[in-house]
This record gives structure tokens, sequence and C-alpha cells, in this order.
């Protein structure tokens, strides 16, 4: 081993360093083969301690060796050595005898490396100095240089100092507006003061060291780019910093339109509010006005909307001339979601319309006001002249199709497709399908050839946690299971030890001891359903080492987890012929999944499974003749806010079944130990509704507390099982509608979307009680678990699916009990937000045709003032009393 290796080896690198002094090119390449084995080796234990210390060293000489520029860069910037590499300074050192095109080139390859490859700035800098090659503008480069230059505090000067000071300024300036993301290092700093990025680029400009209009374009162009939320934050702070003149302002009114037209909200308003003062003083003709107006009414955001038409208000007002071009842009607002921004858009048009002479104009804006809501539209008829409403066709919901459940397809015919089935499932869950083809593929498979089975799980048993661990450490699969609780987290978890049982890596006695003594755990409120998954689990893992089965009776027919009768009774059958022993958790599984509310099949499975002649037929023949499945005596119970549902006692899912299953007949408390709940992933949801697929209320009642979560305490996703649930067997009753409530009332757009996606479903198969789900929500908003706001964004939504009648039927409840609270002398806390859901109610009335009374309305609609309560009340009166045409 030569001198320089045993000093890189020991981390010497210094020595290592100075033993490569006054070498020759071709002496230093003779060490890189040498460097490069030690390279290798290190690779293998990167962070061991004599790795550690030999990298810094190898960086060093390393860099030193490479005499190809590409090499050079390639081997500075290797990611196996950016945690433990050579100093910036010492590199430069290195490379300082270098020529200077050399030297440029490799500078300008770290520089096109990925920020992500982390290349230091101050080596990439010192390399700029020494070469004297023009300065990178790539995005390492910038974003090292942005948060290089911020954070030099020690140094007792400000950011402002040292960017005058900078001698590349302009032209990295100029970058900053053309790299992407780079808000976060440059709002990082103060707020405001020389070390303000904002504040020091505005000083810079106003001093002449930056150009002011090279940076007003920069700035301007990279608000019309977009970008993220920070970036336009940032950059629109530059913008208005540099308190652009009423000239520069009216040079780019074009730039304004486009930013105000397409832009996020915060700079769009911006850009709203320059045209709107370049406007007001006359700079802004009428055609540039009507383009902008287009485009910004017909922009979502009610604040931008209305904005825009106090500005045209504004405008008509001191100049009457221009209504005949800037009117018809109002059409854009006649269709806005919002009844009050019509409104305002009538009573614009009402004001200025006869300053118009045009019959042509006059005619656009009388067919617009077809998009009117029906009260307007009828003063439309007499100020502008619009065409009456014609007698209206019959209303006809609009509901998505019910979904319907898919087959199951049958167990994966070969153990090599099995595999790759199971790879794909351990990698991202799956749903219930999945999962159910994947338990049976295995059971199958290793019944038929256990040796084939496992020569094929070879590459996925390989990348399991669990795979190479020894038996004396907890991740070994049998210290880690027998510590468990013997519970699941989910449905891999359950996998893995399966496949770690067929590789004999759990002991038979932590097998049996899980079989026979099941979860550990403490008690919750979904223990029941998590009890009865662990037991099947436990089970045939059990089965797989003492006595195979040759398949699961309980693999369901479709994905909701349903079975159907006569697939039961055949594989009952296979079972006698082949002399199989039932498995008693898998076979209380089946029993629970077959589908016994069709009883004509019930009925037919049930002669077939009798004729079969064992314990198991005569058992299932029993079952599916006994009654329908019932749904047991429920409560509510209520603590604050929070209201959840109480369930009685169900007998039948406790006699003849395993002592595992009998907790899902035992009644359901609110609270009890619910605080001491492990059960944090949300994806074993879905298999708990497959437990039990034509009993959901069983399901929903222990899942009511957590969906609650989604609307008192803002959690994210807490109601995306709500579809599945939706789409479950059985009756839905109080829990699944309080749980759709909570949903409806969630703090996240996602979780609100789930809710009405499975309030659709429901009303879809004709399984959604509107009264009981409209009085549920009309509870939740009055204790404030519901804020009226989110459920008006729900409720509206839905509406806009076709589902008004739906909707309206919900509301009617719903606001029947809000409004009651409005007749008293105290404020209720909800009453600030009702006006939106009394402008859904409204606008579902009105396209539905719905009439009648609504309790507490009247009152409502006749107090003074026109606040948006009030006036959304009085447009649902009208709506509801308007008079149905012959």
């Amino acid at each position: 081993m030569s001198s320089l290796m045993e000093a890189v080896r020991a981390g010497r690198t210094a020595e290592a360093v100075g033993l490569l002094d006054g070498l020759t090119d071709t002496e230093r390449r003779a060490f890189l083969p040498e460097l490069k084995a030690l390279r290798k080796d290190l690779r293998k234990a990167p962070w061991e301690e004599q790795s550690r210390r030999a990298y810094p060293a190898l960086h060093a000489a390393g860099a030193a060796c490479e005499t190809g520029a590409a090499a050079a860069a390639t081997w500075i910037a290797a990611t196996d050595m950016r945690w433990s590499q050579s100093s910036p300074a010492l590199l430069i050192h290195i490379l300082g005898d270098r020529d200077t095109a050399w030297l440029a080139d490799v500078t300008h390859r770290l520089a096109g490396r990925p920020a992500s490859s982390s290349v230091p700035y101050e080596l990439m800098a010192g390399l700029v100095r020494l070469s004297g090659c023009a300065v990178p503008t790539t995005d390492a480069y910038v974003r090292g240089w942005v948060e290089h230059i911020g954070n030099l505090r020690q140094l007792g000067n400000t950011l402002l100092d040292r960017l005058r000071k900078d001698p590349h300024l302009a032209e990295l300036v100029d970058a900053v507006f053309e790299t992407e993301d780079i808000g976060s290092p440059l709002e990082w700093t103060s707020g405001e003061g020389p070390n303000s990025w904002v504040d020091a680029l505005a000083q810079l400009t106003t001093e002449g060291v930056l150009d002011r209009k090279r940076t007003v374009d920069a700035c301007v162009a990279r608000l019309l780019r977009g970008g993220t939320t920070l970036d336009n934050r940032v950059f629109l702070r530059v913008l208005k910093a540099l308190a652009l003149t009423r000239e520069e302002k009216r040079e780019r009114i074009a730039d304004w339109v486009a930013l105000a037209s397409d832009a996020v909200s915060m700079v769009a308003s911006h850009a709203q509010s320059v045209l709107g003062s370049l406007a007001l003083e006359g700079e802004l003709t009428p055609r540039r006005l009507a383009e902008m107006s287009d485009a910004v009414l017909f922009r979502p955001e009610k604040k931008l909307v209305r904005a825009q038409l106090v500005l045209l208000g504004k405008v008509l007002a001191r100049d009457a001339s221009a209504a005949a071009e800037v009117l018809p842009s109002l059409a854009q607002a006649f269709a806005h979601e919002d009844a009050e921004v019509q409104e305002r858009a009538l009573k614009l048009v009402e004001r200025h319309v006869k300053q118009v002479d045009s019959p042509e104009v006059r005619a656009e804006l009388a067919a617009a006001a077809d998009q009117l809501i029906p009260a307007l539209r009828t003063r439309a008829v007499e100020t502008l002249g619009a065409v009456p409403a014609t007698a209206a066709a019959v209303y006809e919901e609009l509901l998505p199709p019910a979904p319907e459940a898919a087959r199951l397809a049958p167990a994966p015919e070969s153990p090599v497709e099995l595999a790759e089935e199971l790879g794909a499932l351990l990698a991202t869950e799956g749903d219930v399908a999945a999962f159910e083809r994947a338990l049976d593929g295995l059971v199958r498979h290793a019944y038929r050839d256990r040796d084939v089975l496992l020569e094929a799980l070879g590459p996925v048993v390989a990348r399991r946690w669990w795979s190479d661990a020894d038996p004396g450490y907890a991740q070994h699969p049998d210290n880690h299971f027998r510590r468990s609780h013997h519970s699941f987290g989910s449905g891999s978890y359950g996998l893995d030890l399966l496949l770690a049982t067929l590789l004999d890596k759990v002991r038979t006695g932590t097998l049996h001891d899980g079989m026979r003594h099941g979860d550990k755990g403490r008690e919750c409120g979904h223990s029941a359903l998590t009890r009865a998954f662990d037991a099947r689990i436990w089970e045939v893992a059990y089965r797989l080492r003492a006595e195979p089965l040759p398949f699961l009776l309980s693999t369901p027919s479709w994905s909701t987890g349903l079975l159907e009768p006569d697939e039961l009774v055949d594989r009952l059958d296979a079972y006698r012929r082949l002399g199989a022993r039932v498995a008693e958790a898998d076979f209380a599984q089946a029993l629970l999944r077959v589908h016994r509310a069709d009883r004509s099949a019930a009925t037919a499975g049930a002669e077939r499974a009798e004729a079969l002649g064992t314990p198991e037929g005569t058992r299932l023949a029993h079952w599916l003749t006994s009654e329908s499945p019932t749904l047991p005596l429920s409560r509510r119970r209520t603590a604050g806010a929070r209201v959840v549902v109480e369930l009685g006692e169900l007998l039948d899912l406790q006699e003849d079944f395993p002592a595992e299953f009998h907790a899902l007949g035992k009644p359901v408390t609110a609270y009890g130990d619910r605080w001491h709940c492990y059960h944090w992933n949300d994806e074993m949801q879905r298999h708990w509704l497959a437990i039990l697929p034509e009993r959901r209320e069983l399901v929903a009642a222990r899942l009511v507390r957590d969906v609650s979560t989604a609307a008192l305490d803002d959690t994210r996703g807490a109601a995306a099982v709500l579809p599945l649930l939706a789409e479950s067997e059985g009756l839905a009753g109080q829990a699944t509608h309080l749980c759709l409530a909570y949903g409806l009332g969630a703090r996240h757009p996602q979780d609100r979307l789930a809710a009405v996606d499975a309030l659709l479903v429901l009303a879809a198969r004709g399984q959604l009680d509107v009264e009981r789900l409209g009085t549920d929500l009309g509870v939740l908003v009055r204790s404030g678990a519901v804020k009226p706001s989110r459920l008006a964004e729900s409720v509206r939504t839905g509406a806009a699916t076709g589902a008004n009648a739906t909707i309206w039927g919900i509301l009617r409840h719903t606001l029947a009990a809000l409004l009651a609270d409005l007749d008293g002398d105290a404020k209720p806390a909800h009453a600030r937000a009702l006006g939106d859901l009394l402008a859904v109610a409204a606008e579902c009335a009105e396209r539905s045709g719905a009439r009648g009374e609504l309790p507490h309305l009247a009152q409502t609609a006749a107090r003074s003032g026109s606040s948006r309560l009030v006036a959304q009340a009085r447009r649902l009166r009208s709506a509801l009393a308007e008079e149905v045409a012959a």
C-alpha cells in the first residue's frame, strides 16, 4: 500500500494533499484505480467510523487526481461523499494550480447540477473567482447565492450592504426572478428593513445600483409566469416596494389585464387595483376596461367580482359615454352563482342602460338576462325588455348512477403471478379485493406446493423489513409479532405474518398463542372489528404451519365483502370431499359475509347446505333461513359539541360464534377507553366494512367518533371512508347519517368532497333519509360541531351535480332548526354564515321548483336591512311562493 493510500485510509487529509503536491497529471492519474477501489469498499458501510474518517481525505485526493473537468466535477459532487467531504477552502487550494479554462469548465459543470446535489456555494463562488469566468446563473448557483448572502450575519453588516458590494449583483438578481420556488429563502430573512430581500432590492433599485426598468419588467414577468403561493407573495411584495409611477403603470396596461385575468387571487387583486386607479384617472379606455371586466367577472373569487362591479359603477358615474362598451361585459355577472352579484350587476345595467343607443347592445343585455335567478329575471323583463320565462319543464333530478360492486377475480393461478400481486399490494396497501385475493392465493399455493411458492416469493420477501433480522433482535418476526398484542394495524402487516410463517421465521408456539388468545391490547371502540380481523389472520398463519387449508371459505364474491350463498355451499362441499377440517374463524367470517338479504337465493342455498350433511352445512342452513340482519336499539350521547351513537346488544352475533367474534354483538358505548385507541391507520376501515358487509350500521357506529374529528378537530382524511360506507349494504341508520353529517362539515375540502360523494351514492341507491340528515346537520351546526360556511360549500358542490331536490330536501330540515334560533333576542353564533346556506337553498328551490312553507323563514325575510341573511331569506321565500306556470 502506498503512502498516499495509507494517509487516505487513516483520514490524514493534509498529509494526503501534501503527497500529491508537485506531481504531474500522469502521476496523479496513476493513483485513481486505488482511490476508486477504496471508494467502492467504503460504500458498503458508509456510516461506520472508519469510512467517515477516510471520506474527507478520499474526497480531496480524488479531486486532485482527476485531470478531466467532467470527471473532477463528478467526483467532487458525488452523492456517497456528500456528508463527509473535504472543505471548499481545501478543494479551492487543491485546484488552484489548474488552467483557468479548465477551472471554468469544472465550475459550470458543478453549477449545472441539480440543487439537490448540495454542491457548496462557497466552492462554486471560489472557483468563479479563480477562473475569472462568467458567473453561473443556474438553479443551484442562484439558490446557493441567495442562502449564502442572506445568512452572513456574523459579519455585522446588513443584507443591503452585502448585496451592494457583490460584483455579480445584476446578473444574479436577474436570475433570481427566473428561478422557480425561490420564495422561501427570500422570505426567511427579516420581514422589513435592510435585512429584508424585498426592501434591499427596492433600495438598490432606487439608488440606481440595479436598473429600474429591467427590475420592474423582470418582476412583472415573473408574476405573469406564476408559481408557488410563496413565490407569488414575495415577488408581489417586491413589486409593491418598487412603488411604480403613474407612467410605469400605464406602460404595462396589457400586463395588468393579463394578471387580473389569470393570476392567483392576491396578484390579480393588485392588478385590479392598478387598473382601477388608471380607469378612474381616465388612463384606461372603455374597451380595455370591458376586456378586463370580461375576464375578472368570469373568475370564481367573489371578492374580485364585487370589487370589479364597484369599479364599473364608479367609472360609469363619471363617464356615462362608456356605457355602450362597458355594460355588455356585465353579462358575465348575470350567470354568477352568487345571487347578490347578479343583483348588483342588474342594478348597474338598469341605472345606465338609458345611456345606450345601440339596439344590438340592448338586445345582448336582454338575452343575457335569461341567466338571472327567477326574481331578478322578472325584474329584467320590465327594465331591460327581457323575454318572460316560459312554462318550466317538469324538474328531473340528476343523480350519478349508483356504483355497482365488482366481482372478485379468482386467486392468482401461478405462484409467480401471486408474488407479483403481493409485491404491489405490500407497496400500496391496495383495496379489499386485492387483499382477499392475495390471502386466498397464499393459502391455495401453500397447500399445493409450498417449495414452489417459496421460490416465487423470494424477491418479495427480500424487500421486507424483517427478512434479514437476527433472532436476537426485536425486529425479528417472532419477537416482533409476539410482542405486538396480536393485533394488526394494516392488511400488509397481516400479510407479513403469513410470509414470515411460510419462511419459518415465526415459532409455532407464537402462532398458536396468537390464535388462541387473540388481541391483548387495550379495549377501544374499534376492538370488536379488529379482533375479528386479527383472529382470522392468526388462524390462517397457524394452519399454514400445522394443517394447511386447501382454500379459504370466507373469500368474498364481491368487492364490498359480500359472499354469495351458492359459492359458500360449493366450498363447503369441496372441503367435505377433500376431508379438510374447517377453520373456525374462517367459517365465522364466511357466515358474516354471506348474502342473506336476497331471500330466494338464501333459501335455495340453505337447502343445498342442509343436504351436505356436515355440521357446517347445517349451521349455514340455519343462518340463511334465520331473520334478515336487523339493527340493534340505538341512542345518542352528547359531550360538548360532539354527538355519537350507542348501540344495544345483538345476540345472533354471539351465539355459535368464536369468542373473538362475540364483541361484534356486544353493546357499543360512546366513549369507554377511546383515548387508549391505537388504530391509527385509516386503511383498516375498508377491511372493517368487509367484515360486516350487510350491517354497515354496526361499523358506522364505531366510526362516528373518528369521522367527527374531520369537523371538530380539523383532522385530514378522517372522512375518506364515507364513500365506501355508502357503497356497503344494509340499512343506513342513525350512525351512517351522523357520519355523513360530520363529513359534510369537515375542515378539509377533500374530506367534504368524499362526504358529498357518499351523499350522492346513498341518494342514487334510494337509501338517503333527507329528513334525518337535515335534522342531524341542524343539531351539529347549533352545537358548533359543524360550521355553516363549510356545510354551505359541501351542499353547493352537491347541488352543482344536479341533485337540487335532494339538497333542498336536506336543507329545509336544517334551516327550520337554525332559523328558529333567530327569533330570540340573543344572536346565535351560526347566524353570520347562515346567509350562505340560505343562498344554496334558494338556488336549489328555484331549480327544482320546490314550493311550500318553511318554518320561521317569513320572520327572517321580514327583517329590515339588506344583509346577506335577509336578502337570501327573501329570495328563498319568493322561490317557495312562486306560482307554478300553467
